[in-house]
């Protein structure tokens, strides 16, 4: 089923209950997408392709890893491994996110957004049971939050056409859902602005596949096949969460 989302607040709100309605129904099942597997990706809090740039005061709880390119730290601490010692890893962690990456592109939807424009004072969004939810355009969330609700083996996938923007963005688990479960794979660009964001993004796209981290937390891994810069941001990676990887 297709929904129509307008710019009116009452239209998002009904876009969002459709969606748990059938994100419910699903969560009684296991099918085949629910095992995602990142492969030698997993072993990172923070991947890119062709440079990392980690400053501003920034956080990395994990391992950094540039396949093919520079790694700059100006005031960034890192609580794990880091180029060169990790470069090996990363090479082969490279190739594994592209494998996930199409993957997940291929991945059956089982609700699909038209268009995804929350902006402003709108209700929370959600609660979300696991699903593949799917946004054929971009992805734009403002000022507001999303719940993911399920049990700890629940998987939730975001399939975004174009680029993923947050800010002032937050996700929530409720339940006992995890955030190293939850993968957004993203056509084009990411970008989080002083966001609380939960989960694992996937830029795969090989010319757009960047993200960009301003401000907040993010409670997974950002996994660039491109850039990445992370900036005034905590990353908190799957090994240091509760049933992380």
């Amino acid at each position: 089923m297709t929904i129509l989302e307008s710019s009116a607040q009452p239209s998002r709100k009904l876009v969002f209950t459709r969606m748990l309605g059938i994100g419910v129904l699903l969560a009684g099942i296991s099918p085949a997408w629910a095992q995602v597997s990142l492969g030698a990706a997993s072993q990172f809090s923070v991947l890119g392709g062709t440079n990392v740039t980690c400053t501003g005061g920034s956080v990395v709880i994990g391992d950094i890893g540039v396949s093919s390119g520079s790694f700059t730290n100006t005031g960034c601490t890192v609580g794990g491994g880091s180029p060169p010692a990790t470069n090996a890893a990363a090479i082969q962690a490279q190739t594994d996110l592209f494998t996930a990456y199409s993957s997940l592109q291929s991945t059956p939807c089982t609700q699909t957004i038209v268009t995804a424009a929350s902006t402003g004072n709108v209700p929370p969004l959600g609660p979300l049971a696991p699903g593949v939810y799917c946004f054929p355009a971009g992805a734009t969330f403002t000022a507001t939050t999303l719940t993911l609700n399920g049990p700890a083996d629940g998987v939730w996938i975001f399939k975004v056409g174009a680029a993923l923007t947050g800010t002032n963005f937050s996700v929530v688990m409720a339940g006992n859902g995890q955030p190293c479960n939850v993968f957004w794979s993203v056509g084009n660009a990411a970008t989080m602005t002083t966001s609380a964001f939960k989960g694992n993004i996937l830029a795969g796209n090989t010319t757009d596949g960047s993200i960009t981290l301003t401000g907040g937390s993010i409670a997974g891994r950002a996994l660039a096949s491109v850039a990445l810069t992370i900036t005034g941001t905590t990353v908190t990676g799957c090994a240091a969460l509760t049933g992380g990887c």
